[in-house]
């Protein structure tokens, strides 16, 4: 903590200053804040689990098994360099129909369908130009749909195109010097690659900020496989082209099936962009985007030319480790195997049941909140306290990992078999994962770890952790966009007008509010329209933490004790100081300028400033006086 500084000056300054100050950011990340450093620990806590082969005497079930040989196929180096390259172009010449970049005139353009194409690639879960998924749907969330949206951009988001820079620059060496490592033939290499980007600068143009994309949500056009060509009115048959990829995951669609198109502009623009493109461009981009997706799982020259890209990009000036890179694809493709390998030797079972009785307890303070509320009529009222408790608990882990029982685990990865080769191994996964995904498999949220969480802790350490993420995430149901939805998650209208127009009056006042936050480092401005469903989340979760651990000591008094060192803080500063330090971050200026101008999320400073600074409870705990530098003297107070 940075002492020197008054809490109710700056109370983020007060909480990080000194932590940032003396706090390197590593070579290999963009950023360092208590998440990431939560994320190394888990990490290394994995590699240790993977690492560590069983008793000679315990069989392991067959999904643990296969955990640990996908992670050692990735680690295996040798075998990559001697076996993948050869394995990836043999994939794109014979799956794919080739990369023109890489074969010059030679090419054979005759064979080329770009639907074709398309249903090959998301065979392995390769999202390319279109997002076809399936999702709950809006209107009846007893139901799944079909969704469509558009996928991403080489460079992330469509800023980065509108004029030419140093990353665009950087972009087209990358695509070059990957395309120089696989071929000789160099000849027709530099007009192709002007091809592949000048195509992917004009996707962009269509492509909808986040902005757009939250108003899109509410925005969807809903039809039906049958009238999809209608409604679309496309030269590309999206009706075949969908009935295609949901049939290579063993699924028939009827003509009733219901689709909703979020980027319905997108869409039609992109489909008429494809029209005057050349069969060489589309080839080339579209395989260009597999090959990007795959670099990870070949030889490491060519991750090297990833890096270089990456250090101009992202500002960052080397990969992570081997290890590290292989557990988190591993983490992230067999999440629920590795979670019951992680559950077994680190999860203290009775941890879940004091989560709930907190989640239990955040849920009943947000009730109480609205109780208190003047400017919500009665009937909507009832109908959000309604909604509150019809919120599922889910903490962590479904419960069958839990089990002794693996009949479900083994099900769940029964098409999983690995053998020696990772890019072989990477590519199987990416068959089972569009097909997981396509029937909305889902997954487990995460690890209760501290700093957020432990059973063992004062219980203000963890309200002000985990429990202001928990009242966080409820709120969210009752945001700028989660308002639109029921207690069943249907989007139904279930306000009153009156309603509407106080909770809007209450949400320009949000928005107000961060538009005038400026982030110094970079010296941009934060977007407050764009942020204010994590705004209005983020306000009242702390508040609802706050009030929970509130009851929770005049339940259990004298419960709590202070920590060694911080005796002079009282146990509610306590609460508010944890919650402070689990914002504390440091972040290079490419990675900072990527949040402001396209993330939902703000930067750690500013939820920790916007929030306690509209929070009374907070100025009454540090004592600080109405308009001082971190309260606000007109709060804005949505929930």
């Amino acid at each position: 903590m940075n002492e020197t500084i008054e809490p109710c000056e700056n109370f983020y300054e007060f909480i990080c200053g000194r932590w940032i100050k003396n706090t390197k950011i590593p070579n290999n990340v963009r950023n360092q804040d208590t998440m990431q450093m939560m994320k190394d620990q888990l990490e290394n806590t994995l590699i240790n689990l993977l690492s560590t082969l069983p008793n000679k005497t315990i069989v392991e079930p067959k999904a643990i098994t296969n955990v640990r040989r996908l992670y050692i196929s990735c680690l295996k180096e040798d075998t990559i360099e001697k076996k993948s390259t050869d394995e990836l172009l043999s994939f794109i010449n014979t799956e794919l129909g080739g990369w023109p970049i890489l074969q010059g005139s030679t090419w054979d353009h005759s064979q080329f369908n770009f639907s074709n194409l398309l249903i090959k690639l998301h065979k392995y879960n390769k999202l390319i130009m279109y997002n076809i998924k399936t999702e709950i749907d809006l209107l009846n969330s007893s139901a799944r749909c079909i969704w469509m949206d558009q996928s991403e951009l080489g460079l992330e988001h469509p800023n980065f195109y509108i004029k030419e820079n140093k990353v665009t620059k950087a972009y087209r060496q990358f695509i070059r010097n990957i395309a120089v490592e696989l071929t000789n033939l160099t000849t027709m290499i530099d007009d192709d690659v002007v091809q592949i980007f000048e195509f992917e600068k004009h996707i962009s143009q269509y492509y909808a900020s986040a902005d757009e994309q939250r108003a899109h949500v509410l925005e969807s056009i809903r039809t039906t496989i049958g009238n999809l060509s209608q409604t679309l009115n496309t030269t590309f048959d999206f009706t075949s082209y969908i009935r295609h990829i949901y049939s290579s995951a063993n699924i028939t669609l009827v003509d009733t099936d219901t689709v909703f198109d979020n980027q319905i502009s997108f869409i039609r623009n992109v489909s008429l962009l494809i029209e005057k493109q050349s069969s060489r461009t589309l080839q080339n981009y579209v395989v260009w985007h597999f090959i990007m997706s795959e670099i990870d799982n070949i030889p490491k020259r060519f991750r090297s030319i990833k890096q270089e890209f990456n250090w101009i990009f992202r500002q960052v000036a080397m990969e992570k480790t081997r290890s590290s890179q292989c557990i988190n694809y591993v983490n992230d493709n067999m999440a629920f195997a590795v979670s019951k390998l992680y559950i077994n030797k680190h999860i203290d079972k009775d941890a879940r049941n004091q989560v709930l009785e907190m989640i239990n307890n955040i849920r009943n303070a947000f009730i109480n909140m609205l109780k208190q509320s003047t400017w919500i009529d009665s009937i909507s009222m009832e109908k959000a306290i309604e909604k509150i408790r019809n919120i599922d608990e889910k903490i962590g882990y479904p419960d069958y990992l839990d089990s002794d029982n693996v009949t479900k685990l083994e099900n769940d990865y029964a098409e999983y078999n690995f053998g020696s080769s990772h890019l072989q191994n990477t590519l199987i996964i990416d068959q089972l994962n569009a097909k997981h995904n396509l029937r909305a498999l889902p997954f487990p949220a995460g690890f209760l770890q501290p700093p957020f969480y432990h059973k063992d802790v004062p219980k203000y350490l963890n309200y002000g952790g985990i429990g202001v993420i928990m009242g966080h995430e409820i709120t969210h149901g009752f945001d700028d966009i989660g308002r639109y939805f029921d207690k069943n998650g249907n989007k139904i209208s279930w306000w009153s007008n009156k309603t509407i127009n106080a909770f809007e009056k209450r949400k320009e006042c949000i928005i107000e509010q961060y538009n005038n936050y400026t982030m110094t480092q970079i010296d941009l401005k934060i977007n407050g329209h764009r942020t204010q469903g994590e705004n209005i989340a983020e306000n009242a979760g702390l508040r609802e933490a706050f009030f929970a651990y509130q009851e929770w000591m005049q339940a259990h008094p004298n419960v709590d004790k202070k920590l060694p060192g911080l005796a002079k803080y009282s146990l509610e500063q306590m609460f508010f100081l944890n919650y402070g330090r689990m914002w504390c971050s440091k972040m290079t200026d490419k990675y900072a300028t990527n949040i402001v101008l396209g993330d939902t999320h703000l930067p750690g400073e500013f939820r920790v400033l916007g929030s306690t600074s509209n929070f009374p409870e907070f100025d009454r705990v540090f004592g600080c006086k109405p308009g001082q530098g971190n309260s606000r003297l007109n709060k804005c107070i949505v929930w």
